[in-house]
């Protein structure tokens, strides 16, 4: 472990926590703009210091990590995780999704307007 002072890329940082699996994809994802540091895009060779927050934009949802130490090597899980204070909010329940059993055959008027209801898409909508 470095110095906990000792500014490092946030890319090295987002790999030594473990937020990505190797540190190409990290470097990947700041390209493509899916990291924020302090609310601006970042490239992957801009550091990070303790108090900074990164926002790492992951399955169309954002996690908010404040950094509390600096790692530029790869550690342990239970270690990674003392390097961060993770601030993202709890997500929401997924929507239903409606499921049909393969070869049950059309559906009937009645099941058809409950899957149209459950999808959100009332008769008086259309």
């Amino acid at each position: 472990m470095t110095d906990a002072v000792e500014p490092v890329r946030v890319d090295s940082w987002l790999w030594a926590i473990r937020v990505y699996k190797t540190r190409s994809a990290a470097t990947t994802a700041c390209r493509a703009g899916h990291v924020r540091v302090g609310g601006e895009r970042t490239k992957a060779a801009q550091t990070v210091k303790p108090g900074d927050e990164v926002r790492v934009r992951m399955s169309g949802f954002d996690r908010i990590l404040i950094v509390r130490q600096t790692l530029s090597k790869r550690v342990g899980a239970p270690v990674a995780t003392t390097a961060y204070d993770d601030r993202t909010p709890p997500r929401e329940p997924g929507a239903m999704i409606a499921v049909r059993d393969r070869g049950a055959g059309r559906p009937t008027k009645r099941e058809r307007r409950e899957i149209d209801r459950l999808r959100g898409r009332d008769a008086e909508n259309s």
